[in-house]
């Protein structure tokens, strides 16, 4: 995972709100364009842009593609960031 990747597919407030949609459960495709007044091609786009940061993942059952959040980047991510802003404790805040 690179971070650019993962902060340029962060960017969009469509992308942050799918994450949104499959942090409750797995989706299909089809399932996430009806929260939203896109095209299913917009949608694709998006979802490609979450895959190739590794943001989510997709799982093949019979005639459909679910995706799912994928909470190990997200963690990843949010460690940084942690670390980013540092302790507190450490500079008597």
């Amino acid at each position: 995972m690179g971070f650019a990747e993962t902060f340029k597919a962060l960017s969009d407030p469509a992308r942050r709100e799918i994450l949104m949609l499959l942090k409750e459960k797995p989706l299909s495709a089809g399932e996430i364009g009806s929260h939203f007044g896109m095209t299913g091609a917009t949608i694709s786009y998006h979802l490609n842009i979450l895959k190739k940061a590794d943001l989510v993942t997709e799982t093949r059952e019979k005639n459909f593609i679910y995706y799912d959040l994928n909470v190990s980047v997200i963690e990843e991510v949010m460690l940084w960031l942690s670390d980013l802003k540092g302790d507190n404790d450490e500079k008597g805040c």
